[in-house]
């Protein structure tokens, strides 16, 4: 049995290498990926000198006074020729005339049939959004590496880029272990339960933007445990499996991978939940089979399973955030092992829920944190400052 910092410091030494495969993706579904290269602008952003907003667009003299001889709005093509001392009514995101220099705002311009008066002079320039403000053509747009935000594949798309060559995402398979598991929606006979590691996975997958994800379910059976393995560590770059890892008498993941030859990294965590962890690799393939109860498989997701994929992503900061706020709330802890603690931050402060075992959901349903008590902490009074792990997103 290792400590959490050998077991962290073997994932994070070497044990997981980044993935640096590239794809080609249509920019919609570029969200949570990363560019494999530099991309350049192909046209001027704007393309042409934009109106700031509504107003007036003014060929500049001495005079407050100005002759009005057309309209120009968002869309049009055409080029009104202003003389000195014209304008035109333009609106925002409109092109500016060539011969236009500055745009007044409509709030300061008093309209008399075909003549206008602004309230006062302008500098040249004002109000126009130049050609190529953003980005000119042939200029880098984004650089390698950039994560592909919304905003980001907003401000690619005005570009009129369709598509973004970027690093693939890891294939993972989940798999869960059980002859007690059933579906949710089917009868509840005796000595059954519903399965939902999968889902409760799936969607921490999601909630990071991994969705090249694949669910198998097995029985407590060796061959075919051993078999499923087998088939998934080949076909993807990483493999979680829940359940199976202990050492019962139905237990047979811990031995299907070692028939299989997966090199291990280390096995059991002193730590509470996700004692019985398991952490190996075979050829590029990571593999993690976790703990079958709920939330001890969770906790080491977010503790271990998330280095690793960010690992894989070539991520520096490959672990969650960690702060020391005050608890608000009194904890005893039993035995000598280091302990993650379902808990709600809120404004600075962490409140440790009711139900810490290992197998209860309900209180990390309400839970957007882990409080961490480390081996020679007996116990956390209120106004203790304690470390609080922050989970992502929820």
């Amino acid at each position: 049995m290792i400590t959490i910092d050998e077991a962290l410091n073997a994932l994070k030494n070497n044990n997981i290498k980044p993935l640096f495969k590239e794809t080609i993706k249509p920019l919609e579904r570029c969200g949570g990926y990363y560019l494999s290269k530099d991309v350049i602008a192909p046209v001027n952003m704007p393309p042409f000198s934009q109106s700031a907003m509504d107003g007036y667009a003014l060929s500049l003299h001495d005079d407050l006074s100005y002759a009005l001889i057309g309209e120009v709005k968002a869309g049009d093509h055409h080029q009104p020729i202003l003389k000195l001392g014209e304008s035109v009514r333009i609106f925002t995101g409109a092109p500016v005339p060539e011969t236009a220099n500055a745009v007044m705002m409509q709030e300061k311009v008093v309209v008399a049939g075909s003549k206008i008066t602004i309230e006062h002079n302008l500098s040249e320039g004002h109000n126009i959004r130049p050609m190529g403000e953003q980005v000119k053509t042939g200029d880098l747009a984004l650089k390698k590496g950039t994560k592909l935000t919304p905003a980001a594949i907003g401000y690619l798309t005005s570009l009129g880029i369709t598509e973004a060559s970027v690093y693939s995402k890891p294939s993972i398979a989940l798999i869960t272990t059980g002859n007690e598991l059933i579906e949710a929606g089917q009868p509840l006979s005796y000595g059954k339960i519903y399965e939902s590691n999968s889902k409760m996975l799936l969607n921490a997958l999601y909630n990071l933007k991994f969705y090249d994800v694949t669910i198998h379910k097995i029985e407590d059976d060796y061959i075919q445990t051993k078999n499923k393995l087998e088939t998934v560590i080949l076909e993807n770059d990483l493999v979680i499996a829940t359940g199976g890892i202990s050492v019962g008498d139905y237990d047979f993941v811990g031995k299907a991978l070692k028939e299989l030859q997966v090199e291990e990294v280390f096995y059991k965590v002193k730590q509470k939940p996700g004692k019985p962890l398991f952490f190996g690799k075979k050829e590029d393939t990571a593999i993690f089979a976790l703990p079958g109860n709920p939330a001890a498989a969770l906790t080491c997701f977010y503790m271990y399973v998330y280095v690793a994929l960010q690992k894989m992503m070539n991520h520096k900061q490959v672990e969650l955030p960690r702060i020391q706020v005050k608890s608000i709330s009194n904890f005893i802890k039993k035995g000598d092992r280091p302990q993650f603690l379902k808990a709600i931050y809120n404004n600075d402060t962490v409140e440790i829920l009711e139900g810490q075992s290992s197998s209860m959901l309900q209180t990390f349903a309400l839970s957007n944190a882990l409080v961490f008590i480390p081996e020679d902490v007996s116990k956390i009074e209120k106004d203790d400052l304690v470390e609080v792990i922050l989970l992502p997103n929820t």
